[in-house]
């Protein structure tokens, strides 16, 4: 397992995180994010379509369970499976099917993660007693995602926990 540990300050280190991310997404990836309510899950993938070039709103899919945002490079499909009971009640909405058509970002992404071979797992955290901080943890077991992860290792200039 690969894992890096970010912290931002406020809802621009959220950004700068996500357009380090984004030119690095292509069809097929699959980040799910997992995180407590409130812990920027939906902040996060504004700001990957937007850095992927998305000009539109995006908003979370509660309850139409996905979103497709179009940018330039590649189809962005949003999903939330907070709502969801089981991997099965997934399966039956068909949206993987879209996986190599698209970069896919399910918001409480543990039910699905089995549907997801060699995703990238982003863990969002609040930090107590800071408004807008928040702590980051990227993670995957697959090679396509370690070199990122030390690529990121340099954001903002910062040294990062980085575990190979």
């Amino acid at each position: 397992m690969h894992e890096l540990t970010y912290r931002v300050a406020d809802r621009a280190g959220t950004t700068r995180l996500a357009a380090r991310l984004a030119p690095e997404l292509r069809d097929g990836d699959a980040v799910l994010l997992r995180g407590t309510l409130g812990s920027g899950k939906t902040a996060l993938v504004q700001d990957l379509a937007t850095a992927l070039g998305h000009e539109g709103p995006v908003t979370s899919p509660t309850f139409t369970l996905a979103n497709f945002y179009e940018s330039p490079t590649v189809t962005v499909l949003h999903i939330d499976a907070y709502r969801l009971e089981s991997v099965g009640e997934f399966r039956d909405l068909g949206l993987v099917d879209y996986a190599e058509r698209s970069v896919t970002v399910v918001e409480w992404g543990d039910l699905v993660a089995e549907e997801y071979p060699g995703h990238l797992l982003v863990e969002l955290a609040l930090v107590p007693d800071a408004d807008d901080a928040r702590v980051f943890t990227l993670s995957s077991a697959a090679p396509r995602w370690a070199a990122l992860l030390d690529g990121l290792a340099d954001l903002d200039g910062s040294t990062l926990q980085v575990t190979p």
